[in-house]
């Protein structure tokens, strides 16, 4: 299936979850905050949010700083 990611088309297994994806991007253990659709996806249900053709994602990474 194709997603759109930070504006760009991806093509992902179907089935995959949004932790499929940060697997997949490498950023396992990165701060970083998921938007799917428009709506904040909590970490917690990175596991059992499940992908869907068309979808619109957005990838932001935190930095730190003062």
């Amino acid at each position: 299936m194709i997603i759109r990611l930070n504006g760009e088309s991806l093509e992902l297994a179907e089935g995959s979850t949004i932790s499929d994806l940060i697997a997949a991007q490498d950023l396992l253990g990165r701060r970083i905050a998921i938007e799917c659709n428009g709506e904040i996806v909590p970490r917690s249900q990175h596991a059992s949010h499940v992908l869907s053709a068309n979808d619109a994602l957005e990838i932001v990474h935190a930095i730190g700083g003062g």
